[in-house]
């Protein structure tokens, strides 16, 4: 029984991440087909070398981004593996897609022509959101945003950052077919505006909160929190200084979006409660994320100097 109700919530979480991901590129395709090709404003990646390919020789963009994409995934497989691999490629024929049929149902259309600095914000935000959303459900648009992940994978780092850093050269390479430095800058803003929404949008999906919760009817109002939200709840025995009376506290560490749903049930069982709410980024273990697995070479070493510190003790 525990297992279909595992096996039937593995299922539900792979159909919504697919459906994510579908939403993803979508937006990411609009950003890219009808606010910065146009404009000829460059963005990093893939879709930074498809553009300037295009701009330069004509050759589709959509087909010079899926080939790219292909051979990178490829070499990407061993250290990535399948799962991660396989909805890249899936958000990669997507974005693909997408792109193509925008380009040749929308060829006639030119948004903002006379606002350059609007389309790559509106550009830069679709983008952003779409590679945010993409790696927060374990894909990606491909391009540098695997890069992104191989590093991410060993390192806690910015993935805007390390985007960032992966896109700088491809943008500045745009003034070789553009001939226009104030579309290259352009491209440096574009960068930073998609690098700070990939942050926000993956810190959005990670955004945890943590009550402190002292009150005479702590139990029923930890009972009431185990049941219904379901979280679960620590008590700390604490003693009031003021007061002098002897005190139970709950400590509770539970999503953004549940923290509504628990002030109510504190509210409705003790309106007379102290509660302290704090924000948390970065929540590992039982209902929350998963501790990134190190390399083995990482792992080795980090053993070997645990093992000299027990030595000395």
């Amino acid at each position: 029984m525990e297992a279909t109700k595992i096996e039937r919530r593995s299922k539900y979480r792979t159909l919504r991440d697919c459906l994510i991901i579908a939403l993803a590129m979508l937006m990411g395709s609009v950003g890219w087909v009808l606010f910065l090709l146009p404009n000829e404003i460059t963005t990093g990646g893939v879709a930074g070398i498809s553009s300037i390919i295009y701009w330069g020789f004509h050759i589709p963009p959509s087909i010079i981004y899926f080939a790219l994409n292909a051979i990178l995934l490829a070499c990407a497989l061993k250290i990535l593996g399948w799962k991660f691999c396989a909805k890249t490629l899936y958000a990669v024929a997507l974005f693909t897609l997408f792109s193509s049929l925008l380009q040749t149902y929308t060829a006639d259309i030119h948004l903002l022509a006379d606002q350059k600095f609007m389309a790559l914000i509106v550009g830069g935000a679709f983008i952003g959101t779409s590679v945010g959303l993409g790696l927060s459900c374990g894909g990606s648009t491909g391009g540098s945003d695997v890069i992104a992940a191989i590093v991410r994978k060993y390192k806690d780092i910015s993935l805007g950052h390390i985007i960032l850093l992966c896109d700088l050269c491809i943008i500045t390479s745009s003034y070789l077919v553009l001939k226009d430095w104030e579309k290259v800058i352009y491209g440096y803003v574009l960068l930073f505006i998609s690098s700070f929404c990939v942050d926000q949008v993956v810190n959005a999906m990670r955004r945890s909160v943590q009550f402190f919760i002292i009150s005479d009817e702590y139990e029923a109002i930890g009972r009431a929190i185990n049941e219904i939200v379901p979280r679960g709840c620590t008590i700390f025995d604490g003693h009031g200084f003021y007061s002098g009376k002897n005190i139970q506290a709950l400590f509770v560490i539970a999503k953004k979006s549940e923290s509504s749903m628990i002030f109510r049930l504190i509210e409705d069982i003790d309106p007379k409660a102290f509660v302290s709410q704090s924000s948390v980024i970065g929540v590992y273990g039982l209902g929350f994320d998963n501790f990134r697995r190190r390399s083995k070479g990482k792992l080795k070493e980090d053993q070997a100097m645990i093992s000299e510190v027990l030595k000395k003790e």
